[in-house]
């Protein structure tokens, strides 16, 4: 064989490697990884529902025979804001598939929370349920791709964030294009600077397109109501989907 036929060959292999690399970071990598970080969301849940935070017992003067529980609530709990690459909570969107449980910690960085954990919480916006901007970010295509289909997301769907005591669930309310610099979809008002928050919404952040960084796809939702831990189960609206 001459040396150009073996330098040929060469070369189709490494394109062979190069592409079978490719495939592994894009497509199999991401399953694997996804799968991973699901599988912690679910233990994560597990261990909160196994041990539920304490009931605050009655005063000594109480008289009255005990109440049913509150149904959901539209007043919700305050929660601190967390450290950096400390979870708080896992964030369920069953249009996503009913195995869709991502850990969400503080802050954005990749290599303390994104590539690590799966969703960050930017910091100093809003937590969930308060008043103001609950604003998320997750990659789009590695490191299991949390958000790699949030553009398929219907008007309706529900957004759950689950914590130690109990779950915030929004709906999904619509999905825009921003460049790559564009902030101020993280005000307490999305992209309105001079507005107060009066309401409560949270904004997912990701790449656009899947395995570019041209755009960021943008993805909001509104406040429905929170359900204390102590109650009988989960929402419905982890397992309904859209409303």
């Amino acid at each position: 064989m001459s040396v150009i036929g073996v330098i040929g060959d060469l070369l189709v292999t490494a394109g062979v490697l190069v592409l079978l690399f490719v495939v592994w970071q894009l497509w199999i990598g991401d399953a694997i990884i996804g799968a991973q970080f699901k599988d912690e969301g679910r233990q994560l849940s597990e261990q909160w529902n196994a041990d539920p935070p304490p009931v605050p017992a009655p005063s000594a003067t109480a008289s009255a025979p005990a109440q049913p529980s509150a149904p959901p609530t539209a007043d919700p709990p305050a929660l601190d804001q967390p450290g950096d690459a400390q979870v708080f909570g896992v964030v369920w969107i069953p249009r996503l598939g009913s195995d869709y449980h991502f850990k969400v910690a503080g802050g954005v960085s990749s290599s303390r929370t994104l590539d690590p954990i799966g969703l960050g919480h930017y910091p100093d916006t809003a937590m969930p349920g308060q008043v103001g901007n609950f604003a998320i970010a997750g990659h789009r295509g590695s490191h299991g791709a949390p958000f790699a289909d949030l553009p398929s997301l219907r008007i309706g769907d529900a957004i759950v964030v689950e914590t130690e005591g109990g779950w915030y669930t929004y709906r999904f309310r619509n999905l825009e294009y921003v460049r790559p610099d564009g902030v101020n979809v993280l005000l307490p008002t999305p992209q309105q600077p001079q507005i107060e928050a009066t309401d409560r919404v949270i904004t997912m952040t990701t790449c656009s397109p899947r395995y570019g960084f041209s755009e960021r796809a943008i993805g909001y939702g509104v406040f429905e109501s929170f359900t204390p831990r102590t109650d009988a189960g989960p929402p419905t609206s982890l397992t309904s989907g859209a409303s």
